[in-house]
């Protein structure tokens, strides 16, 4: 099974909807790996503001970082090596790397929801 972890730049959230404006990009990625979280594959989402250990431990993450700085963030590996610097994935390449449909990362998570009228009284 395959591996994936997102090493995201310093921010205050990876949804993408708090601060003045909201980045549809950040909210694209947060849902797909939702999706993929739910599906039970191994995908892992790191930030330099909460996860400053995690960074430091990847011998691959530090050295991209040395040679390119924060700007090379986010860092994205496969498996433990770097497939992407300085962008997220997009919906394909994940479904790729995890053999899904790329139509499968963009649902909205379902909830149902049952009411019972009778006990209203």
């Amino acid at each position: 099974m395959r591996k994936v972890e997102i090493f995201d730049p310093a921010m205050c959230c990876s949804t993408g909807v708090c601060g003045p404006s909201v980045d549809p990009e950040l909210t694209r990625v947060a849902s797909a790996i939702y999706s993929l979280e739910k599906k039970g594959f191994d995908i892992k989402r790191y930030q330099l503001t909460n996860d400053p250990d995690k960074f430091a431990e990847n011998q691959e993450v530090t050295k991209i970082l040395n040679k390119k700085g924060p700007d090379a963030l986010p860092i994205i590996l496969v498996n433990d090596l770097a497939v992407k610097v300085g962008s997220y994935p997009t919906n394909e390449e994940l479904a790729e790397w995890f053999n899904v449909k790329a139509e499968e990362l963009t649902k909205k998570p379902k909830a149902r929801l049952s009411i019972n009228l009778d006990n209203l009284k």
